[in-house]
């Protein structure tokens, strides 16, 4: 991009917080540079420069300022780049109150219970974890009829603010999903999400950045087999 309007994303290719931030740019058809960060191990010392408090991606770095959290940088890119591209936020006032409304929920009920679901330390607490998302699903399922007033995305016909919000975890909704045999959004229960999510991962704006699923699953049970080999050494130096 020009040098008086340089773009530059720091994040890390499985974090659905990252993906908004792609999306984002994505559907408004920006160029930008991304540079992969290594979360779990040495952080660089840009991310650590740029994002002090917290030390966590995505960060943008607009023009040299960094702009950190996912939903507060997909804001800045719709202000910012308000005639390029779809507007990604509703205009009217009340209408952009009602979607932070519910990408507040998604974060809160649909991150929340899927992390409960991956990383509940018993049985009972994964199954109410993914009792939990499927409650969720079906609360937005009503949002989707009432947000979208018909029309194909929560945004209405194009993507919008809360689609980007949600389509962040399809992903890796998809892969516990195959990983379970369980089908959280399925088109029995949420009869209007569904077809929503074929919709949004279809469009070229998100297959651009959409990480492969099947690298997801493989990454997930890394994570759990790392998980469970510390469990065993907790365990076992307390039958020591």
């Amino acid at each position: 991009m020009a040098g008086e309007d340089e773009l530059k994303l720091l994040g890390m290719w499985a974090s659905p917080f990252v993906l908004r931030a792609r999306l984002a740019l994505s559907f408004k058809g920006l160029r930008y540079e991304y540079v992969e960060e290594e979360i779990f191990g040495n952080k660089s010392e840009l991310l650590v420069k740029s994002n002090p408090v917290h030390k966590k991606v995505p960060v943008l770095i607009h023009n040299g300022k960094p702009i950190c959290e996912s939903l507060t940088i997909v804001q800045y890119i719709d202000e910012v780049y308000g005639s390029t591209g779809p507007s990604l936020l509703p205009i009217n006032p009340y209408d952009r109150s009602v979607a932070r409304f519910w990408a507040a929920y998604i974060d809160d009920k649909v991150f929340g219970s899927f992390m409960t679901m991956i990383r509940g330390k018993t049985e009972e607490e994964k199954a109410e974890g993914t009792k939990q998302l499927f409650a969720a699903a079906e609360t937005l399922e009503g949002a989707l009829k009432e947000f979208s007033k018909g029309k194909p995305f929560f945004g209405g016909d194009s993507v919008g603010y809360v689609d980007i919000a949600l389509g962040s975890f399809v992903a890796w909704v998809d892969a516990r999903d195959r990983m379970s045999g369980l089908k959280h959004f399925d088109a029995e229960r949420t009869p209007l999400l569904a077809p929503w999510l074929e919709r949004f991962v279809a469009l070229e704006e998100t297959k651009a950045v959409m990480p492969d699923v099947e690298k997801l699953v493989a990454l997930s049970k890394k994570r759990q087999a790392q998980a469970d080999a510390a469990a065993a050494v907790v365990q076992g130096n307390r039958n020591g």
